[in-house]
């Protein structure tokens, strides 16, 4: 099994910054996605960014393009979501979820690992 655990999530003005990491533990992730999700309330959970464990490619929502960067930290077992240019949109419950990506089409990846998610509100 792999394990998740998601930190960061707060409380920021529109327009300000927050980091979200999420720390993987239980096996290795060669050939593993981690994926970051997120859901507002009466809404339905949406995609937000991805990253190759392997090779450290990155995918991006449209929504989100520009403002948020997703990146590895092998050595740490960690993936982190820098998001800036926040907007009161964005607030929700943020997931990270692992899954197989063993071709170049990130709508293959299926994501079996989930964390508990971590709350990201966003005033206006």
């Amino acid at each position: 099994q792999v394990q998740l655990v998601e930190s960061g999530g707060g409380l920021v003005q529109a327009g300000g910054s927050l980091r979200l990491s999420c720390a993987a533990s239980g096996r290795t992730f060669s050939s593993y996605a981690i994926g970051w999700f997120r859901q507002a309330p009466g809404k339905e959970r949406e995609f937000v960014a991805a990253v190759s464990w392997s090779t450290g490619n990155t995918y991006y929502a449209d929504s989100v393009k520009g403002r948020f960067t997703i990146s590895r930290d092998n050595a740490k077992n960690t993936v982190n979501l820098q998001m800036n240019s926040l907007k009161p949109e964005d607030t929700a419950v943020y997931y990270c979820a692992a899954g197989l990506k063993l071709t170049s089409n990130w709508n293959n990846v299926r994501y079996v690992y989930w964390g508990q998610g971590t709350q990201v509100t966003v005033s206006s």
